[in-house]
């Protein structure tokens, strides 16, 4: 019996030290195409984020107008919308969190590629990988500066719904929030912008280096998604 249980013992071990081992077989090019795909799949949450994210906009959108249609003198009207838009800007917010942490996580995995891309003995996929790597890097730091613009302009809409709350409505105070506003989204669309052109970029870029690599990838699932 105790025989029997070393042999067992034995056996797992061998098992666990091939399980161990099955990274170190991998070429270097392997490794590098697990962790890109990685991050595809930690961008899940960040996907799932958009639809909800573009319905409580528009939503939003359609309360704005509302309230301006209405006469100042209907404060209970312009109230209860205004508590509608602020209850909407908090799912907006937690909505955006999530989006951020889905970015983190995957930028935290990203960062690792480096090691291996400095493995890379071919000098011109070397490059290409290095190309890739800046595009994304680039990518993080155009999503960071989106995420930061975003939450001004949440903390400013809230502010807005509060005016409109307020019993002694100023109009020249109204004015320039609503300026702020528009400033603020404005940089939104920029970073936006820019956000979805290095997406597209390095798509482009990692689908050439895969090619260069001689890997063969299915183009679609391989993708991260614009906004």
């Amino acid at each position: 019996m105790k025989k029997q249980k070393l042999l067992l013992i034995v056996a797992m071990l061998i098992v666990l030290m091939f399980l161990a081992g099955c990274s170190t077989f991998q070429s270097t090019n392997e490794k590098i195409y697990n962790k890109l795909e990685k991050v595809v799949t930690l961008e899940k949450d960040f996907k799932e984020q958009q639809e909800p994210l573009v319905t409580l906009e528009k939503n939003e959108q359609k309360i704005y107008s509302q309230i301006v249609s209405l006469d100042l003198e209907s404060m209970d009207g312009i109230n209860e919308l205004a508590d509608e838009a602020l209850a909407s800007l908090k799912k907006r917010k937690e909505l955006m969190k999530k989006e951020e942490a889905s970015i983190k996580k995957s930028e935290e995995t990203f960062k690792t590629v480096q090691t291996n891309i400095e493995d890379i003995k071919d000098e011109e996929l070397k490059e290409k990988a290095d190309e890739l790597y800046q595009t994304m890097m680039a990518r993080y730091d155009a999503h960071e500066k989106l995420y930061s613009n975003y939450l001004k302009g949440l903390k400013n809409d809230e502010k807005l719904y509060k005016l409109f709350k307020a019993e002694n409505l100023n109009i020249d105070d109204l004015e320039k929030q609503i300026q702020t506003i528009n400033d603020i989204y404005k940089e939104v669309l920029d970073n936006n912008k820019e956000f979805n052109e290095l997406t597209e970029k390095y798509n482009k870029e990692k689908i050439h280096f895969y090619k260069q690599a001689g890997m063969e990838v299915e183009e679609e699932q391989s993708t991260l998604n614009n906004k």
